[in-house]
């Protein structure tokens, strides 16, 4: 379909939705046209009207929607659009179970609606570079991908916890970025804050050609720490995701004489190249993608299936945990 302007509506005002209102009411060829969130002290964004149930937004005739709710709502809202043939980017996680990601997956396939999930990360100006340079083999054979995510608890997380709601980031980028497929997966979670969820996890995954993974996550910690570290054959890759720089470590080419020096910095030492990246705010890149998507043009966007498949890891880290053994994942279906 391509028309002048898209009409889009928003689901969910909290503090990941209030950046997608922002990001909607600026976007060319797409016009914001309602807000659905049930809370009666909502302050209509951009002077956006907001209204308290689906219905209401659905009688705004929506060419596409933008699910920003808890992820307990997705799989509702989502087959709700589905039938009612409403376009739909749906914040990460898919959903909150296996089950309810295949739902929501065939249910846009039956409907030939364009679905996409909202793993901002793969828009991130750092890992977009990062993913180009692997492909360009500037890397060699890669051999270890190391992320560490974590930070305060976000207060508006309630109904998953660090597995689904950060570490799916993780899951689904180091797929993205190095072109694998998660094989198996050992993971360790424990709760401390008191609350039903675990809050931090420790996973180790083998990926396609005996690629090694290690994720650690968890809201815990006073320190946001958001970094992605791949090392292969010709040296390592560091993207730090919260300031979008990459940064390339060559494998020693120098020998260090100095005896005192070798102690800390390692006998040998090679070139170090932070790399100049254009830096566009990957929420608007999201949009943009998923606008074009709709509007009938090629573009990239997360797929559901493939939000289906972190969804699919996701739980086998969480099934790992809880029973104490590494967890074979089946081989993605079509």
């Amino acid at each position: 379909m391509s028309r002048a302007v898209l009409r889009a509506g928003l689901i969910g005002l909290g503090a990941m939705g209030r950046n997608h209102a922002r990001v909607l009411s600026a976007l060319d060829g797409v016009e914001l046209v309602g807000v659905l969130d049930p809370a009666p002290a909502s302050a209509a964004p951009h002077g956006v009207p907001v209204v308290p149930d689906l219905d209401r937004l659905l009688e705004l005739k929506l060419d596409y929607a933008v699910i920003a709710c808890p992820t307990g709502l997705h799989e509702e809202i989502g087959l709700r659009l589905a039938e009612e043939g409403v376009h739909a980017l749906i914040e990460k996680p898919l959903a909150p179970s296996v089950e309810a990601a295949q739902n929501l997956a065939a249910a846009f396939e039956r409907r030939g609606l364009i679905g996409a999930v909202g793993h901002i990360e793969r828009y991130n100006p750092a890992l977009q570079s990062l993913r180009a340079r692997l492909e360009n083999g500037e890397l060699g054979d890669m051999y270890q991908v190391v992320t560490r995510r974590q930070g305060p608890f976000p207060g508006r997380i309630a109904d998953v916890g660090v597995v689904m709601d950060l570490a799916t980031h993780d899951i689904d980028l180091t797929a993205w970025v190095t072109g694998r497929e998660y094989v198996h997966v050992a993971a360790y979670t424990v709760s401390r804050s008191g609350r039903p969820h675990e809050d931090m996890v420790s996973a180790v995954a083998g990926l396609d050609g005996g690629l090694m993974a290690n994720h650690l996550v968890n809201w815990l910690s006073p320190l946001k720490e958001r970094s992605t570290v791949i090392t292969g054959a010709k040296g390592c890759f560091i993207a730090d995701t919260l300031t979008a720089d990459l940064t390339f470590y060559a494998n020693g080419a120098v020998g260090t004489e100095w005896e005192a020096l070798r102690a800390f910095r390692g006998v040998a030492e090679g070139d170090m190249i932070r790399y100049a990246i254009p830096k566009r705010e990957p929420l608007l890149v999201e949009h943009e993608r998923f606008r074009d998507a709709v509007d009938g043009k090629d573009s990239d966007v997360v797929t559901l299936r493939q939000g289906m498949r972190t969804v699919e890891v996701a739980a086998a880290v969480l099934r790992s945990a809880r029973n104490g053994v590494t967890v074979a994942i089946p081989a993605r279906s079509a």
